[in-house]
């Protein structure tokens, strides 16, 4: 949030409710879109994604060779600095977003709020 200047807000939706998550639906339909399919080569996957359309629009489509790094975790010091800059949504009167807040953080660059 910081090193880009944004706030960033997680949502976290609970198991077995994919159809409330963006990422799963359209996982979806490109399941659909390539749908029987030998996807041998990593070109031919990225063909299929590149030209199925969700809601009319096209994905932004770029195969990424970083490899994540898993396994890093934060010591309690590290995470109560973090924990200062989050902010929980568990207020259930909060006018916006009431009762999401086992749902939802926001993660702030400032003290300002992401509405």
């Amino acid at each position: 949030a910081h090193k880009h200047q944004v706030n960033i807000r997680l949502a976290y939706y609970p198991p077995y409710h994919s159809k409330y998550n963006p990422i799963e639906r359209t996982w979806a339909i490109l399941e659909n879109h390539w749908n029987g399919s030998i996807l041998d080569e990593v070109e031919t996957a990225l063909k299929f994604a590149s030209t199925m359309k969700w809601k009319g629009d096209h994905p932004v489509v770029k195969l990424v060779h970083k490899t994540y790094e898993n396994g890093v975790k934060l010591t309690k010091k590290a995470m109560a600095q973090i924990e200062k800059q989050i902010e929980r949504l568990t207020d259930s009167t909060h006018e916006v977003f009431p009762n999401l807040g086992n749902w939802f953080i926001d993660i702030c660059c400032s003290k300002t709020k992401v509405i």
